[in-house]
């Protein structure tokens, strides 16, 4: 267990691709977000999910988003001005294929920084890493300054980039990163199972 850390699941999207709610869509014979949980909850003291609005569908305690269109990096920024921990790890509730190994491996590596970010092709994926709470007034600067993009509030960040050749020790496909978009993603997340 990663007992200085909160797992917070981001859920409060609006899900345009997709068409409708990605949150409870139905996988695995629970709701998307349910098997993101069942993920991540074992691994965590505790376990919260940032949304717009109250979800009737969620048991754990919930965290509302403090500003309506801000994207993921206001559910971050809401969720660290809530958590105990010095340490959130953030998770979408489209990622249902986030693999154990691959979280205790990004935990490994947070000393000394304010974020641990893996990078697949190129490209961070800041919706499956861990966030320092010190990290929160730097992201608040930057919304403030009018940056909606997570990706761009990185810069203001010390963060450690995991590349992939390092992300396949423990997670040697990268399914960890795959998410649930569009409905032809749902096709080929069920052939993963």
């Amino acid at each position: 267990m990663i007992a200085d850390c909160t797992a917070i699941i981001l859920a409060g999207g609006e899900s345009k691709r997709m068409g409708r709610d990605k949150a409870a869509l139905p996988f695995n014979g629970e709701t998307l977000l349910q098997s993101v949980i069942a993920s991540v909850q074992p691994l965590f003291a505790q376990t919260l999910v940032s949304v717009r609005e109250k979800r009737a569908d969620v048991a754990l305690p919930q965290i509302c988003d403090t500003q309506s269109d801000g994207g993921p990096l206001v559910g971050l920024i809401s969720a660290l001005e809530e958590i105990k921990t010095p340490w959130a790890f953030v998770v979408a509730c489209d990622m249902p294929f986030v693999a154990p190994a691959l979280i205790a491996h990004l935990a490994s590596l947070r000393e000394n920084h304010q974020a641990v970010v893996p990078q697949v092709n190129g490209h961070a994926q800041p919706l499956a890493a861990f966030y320092a709470r010190s990290a929160l007034p730097f992201l608040q600067s930057s919304l403030a300054s009018g940056n909606k993009s997570l990706i761009g509030a990185l810069k203001t960040l010390d963060v450690r980039y995991v590349e992939a050749e390092e992300l396949v020790q423990s997670d040697p496909q990268l399914r960890s990163f795959f998410d649930l978009d569009t409905p032809q993603d749902v096709v080929i997340a069920e052939g993963m199972k």
